[in-house]
């Protein structure tokens, strides 16, 4: 069995991880996108790697043609990606390409029968998926998690480049604003979602969080369509999956998108002047309440505390 991995020099250690279980004697090489530096590539425990200097990661074009210039070359039974927004792209599209079927959001794989399975959280994280695809052909993988470090060792090292050329043209390019938010480090997590009326308004959880020494995270509609807080707090199957301790979510209604991101979190509380919300089916605690009443009230008591 042959496998490649696929990505930046930063996300190689992860994809490793997840294939550990599974790579045994199998050659296990790697397609570095990106500049890497031979001393990074020593503790990959990838066997060859091939790095793409010219290759921008942020551009699904450009993961395309250096796959399909490293398929040029030699076979591979699996090729596995970091599961983001740009690699899912460029995963289909790779999978379009050779005719081979391709599984996201995989959190883990092992051997039965000498044959990969890959575990899937499916239906908003209330099911687990196990999938076993056999080649012949090419299986695409898009994975989110990692795990041990291969043991192989760095057999070669071939640089190559791509042509570059893109169906899209970049007009202007703006960094994004990066904070301190690390979700899915968090042991507590205070949500906030379209119950709230206004983006001043989210100033009670941030002080809410201040008081426990919580994270703040929101729902889809907060960070995707207000826009009142960065992408980067955006909790759910599109944004981050987390798995706090303690999850707070208030004025969220639980949409199965926002469910999937959540359902590792050991105790969900729910605050929601809604009885039907979807989120109290989920909940290990349920608070029917106007947010505008009972979070003022919780920061007011804590404050004393």
């Amino acid at each position: 069995m042959r496998i490649l991995l696929v990505g930046r020099i930063t996300e190689l250690q992860g994809l490793a991880g997840f294939v550990y279980p599974i790579a045994g004697s199998s050659q296990v090489d790697a397609l570095i996108l990106g500049e890497a530096g031979e001393k990074e590539l020593q503790g990959l425990g990838v066997s060859r790697a091939y790095i793409a200097d010219n290759a921008d990661p942020g551009y699904s074009d450009d993961i395309v043609e250096a796959v399909r210039e490293i398929l040029g070359r030699n076979s591979y039974e699996y090729i596995i990606l970091a599961s983001s927004r740009i690699n899912k792209e460029a995963g289909s599209r790779i999978a379009q390409r050779i005719g081979g079927p391709a599984i996201t959001e995989a959190s883990s794989c092992y051997l039965e029968g000498g044959k990969p399975v890959f575990v899937r959280s499916i239906m908003a994280g209330k099911a687990i998926s196990r999938e076993t695809i056999t080649p012949p052909g090419v299986v695409v993988a898009l994975i989110g998690g990692g795990g041990k470090s291969l043991s192989s060792r760095l057999e070669a090292i071939e640089r190559i480049r791509i042509s570059g050329e893109r169906r899209i043209e970049v007009i202007e390019r703006k960094p994004k604003q990066r904070g301190s938010v690390r979700l899915e480090e968090a042991e507590i997590i205070v949500s906030v979602g379209r119950g709230f009326k206004s983006r001043e308004d989210l100033s009670m959880a941030f002080k809410l969080a201040e008081l426990i020494g919580a994270q703040v995270g929101c729902s889809r509609p907060i960070a995707a369509d207000l826009k009142w807080l960065p992408e980067e707090h955006w909790v759910g199957l599109s944004g981050k999956k987390v798995r706090p301790k303690l999850y707070m979510a208030i004025g969220i209604s639980g949409q199965p998108q926002h469910l999937a991101g959540i359902m590792d979190s050991k105790i969900i509380v729910a605050i929601n002047k809604d009885p039907n919300a979807p989120i109290f089916k989920y909940a290990d605690y349920g608070v029917v309440e106007d947010l505008y009443q009972l979070v003022p009230k919780l920061i007011e008591r804590l404050s004393r505390r």
